[in-house]
């Protein structure tokens, strides 16, 4: 079966006054179309330098990245990205916010089309009554519903999420993961999310890819979870599996996450990849944006 998602010996290498550091090293992972993949490890160990690279952010040093059967090679708005901080224009309304990337992607729909849109995914997440509302007029977790409508909107092939619900309260982080569940099992969108919440991954994952330490990060270990979708939060809470599941992943940071596993031997040896060219990619990363 042919992946929708594949990267092949990864290579994350960045200059300093020391010389050259490797941050990721041999990272091999294959997604399947519409797998929701979590990527945990310590702080600092390349997480989200691995989204980055599939995101087309950062330059893959060596390897490669496959997406759909194309290379990736810079940003672009088949891939929708989440941060941390929504990243909002603070002089446009949430609306307007989302409407930069939807006048892109649908240039060729009608204006009220491209309206209907955004009004549609700002509603989904809760959005209908402050959609006309500058980023200053709200909240943290209202500013990361507004982030997470406009990569929706764009109907990327891909969603890419770093850390999104990490600066917020629990209350209101849980309250996004079902809102995030509810737009990804709308039509299964390829997904892949960094965090360092365990519960977090096992809520929203089919997979969880646990990355060793840096530097030289890799792929670790990877858990299958089996639990059952659409996925209920207090029925997982009382199901013992659970806590194993969990006590796996806490084991692995905890005991494993040192160590790490021999080199794979059955990939083409990695190519390294030309820099690229650095306005370019600034532009198609905010294009992306």
């Amino acid at each position: 079966m042919s992946h929708f998602l594949e990267l092949s010996r990864l290579h994350k290498t960045f200059p300093t006054p020391k010389g050259p550091l490797t941050v990721v090293k041999d990272f091999n992972l294959q997604v399947r179309k519409g797998e929701f993949i979590a990527l945990i490890g310590h702080s600092g160990c390349g997480k989200s330098t691995v989204l980055s690279m599939i995101a087309g952010l950062a330059d893959v040093t060596e390897g490669g990245i496959i997406l759909a059967g194309k290379e990736v090679a810079s940003a672009g708005p088949d891939r929708g990205v989440v941060f941390q901080a929504p990243c909002l224009l603070p002089w446009y309304t949430a609306f307007e916010n989302v409407m930069l990337g939807v006048d892109q992607v649908y240039y060729t729909a009608s204006k009220t089309e491209r309206r209907q849109i955004a009004e549609y995914y700002l509603s989904v997440v809760g959005l209908a009554d402050a959609m006309h509302k500058r980023p200053a007029e709200l909240s943290q977790g209202m500013r990361q519903r507004c982030g997470i409508a406009r990569a929706f909107a764009l109907s990327p092939k891909m969603l890419l999420l770093d850390e999104p619900f990490g600066m917020l309260d629990n209350l209101t982080k849980m309250e996004l993961q079902d809102v995030l569940l509810d737009l990804w099992q709308r039509d299964q969108k390829t997904a892949l999310i960094v965090t360092h919440d365990v519960d977090e991954a096992l809520y929203l994952a089919d997979r969880v890819v646990m990355m060793t330490d840096g530097p030289e990060a890799t792929v670790g270990d990877i858990f299958e979870v089996n639990f059952p979708r659409p996925r209920n939060r207090r029925q997982l809470l009382e199901d013992p599996a659970y806590y194993q599941a969990r006590e796996y992943l806490i084991h692995f940071l905890n005991e494993r996450s040192h160590h790490r596993p021999a080199p794979r031997t059955d990939l083409p040896p990695a190519s390294p990849k030309p820099p690229a060219n650095g306005l370019r990619r600034f532009m198609n990363a905010f294009a992306a944006v």
